[in-house]
């Protein structure tokens, strides 16, 4: 069974950093595009950055353009965001995901083919 496992949630005020990192087992890790969404309380899952399978092409959503960087370590498994500059806004529970279609981290969150169970990361003011 596919297991994607994210780390690096936590508390941190507002101008902080953080790296979050989501470990895959089970999975064919080198062909899925890879990426984040959130999903704050009240509000709908958002996609916040993606990377395609090698490397070649990532994504980040308007809000955190600039202020977070998606990375994939293949020979890890794992993929990670660091995230600086953080603001209150940000505070959200952080999914990783992995998709065999790189342009479904563009759409809705039903285009994902596995997800991991979040971690939260609250900024405060």
């Amino acid at each position: 069974q596919v297991q994607l496992l994210e780390s690096g949630g936590g508390l941190v005020q507002a101008g902080g950093s953080l790296k979050l990192s989501c470990s895959a087992s089970r999975l064919t890790f080198s062909t899925y595009a890879m990426g984040w969404f959130r999903q704050a309380p009240g509000k709908e899952r958002e996609s916040v950055a993606a990377i395609q399978w090698n490397g070649g092409r990532v994504y980040y959503a308007d809000s955190v353009k600039g202020r977070f960087i998606i990375s994939r370590d293949t020979a890890g498994r794992t993929v990670h965001l660091n995230m600086i500059s953080l603001k209150p806004e940000d505070t959200a529970v952080y999914y990783c995901a992995a998709a065999t279609d790189y342009n479904a981290f563009f759409g809705p969150p039903d285009g994902m083919n596995y997800w991991g169970k979040g971690t939260l990361v609250t900024v405060s003011s």
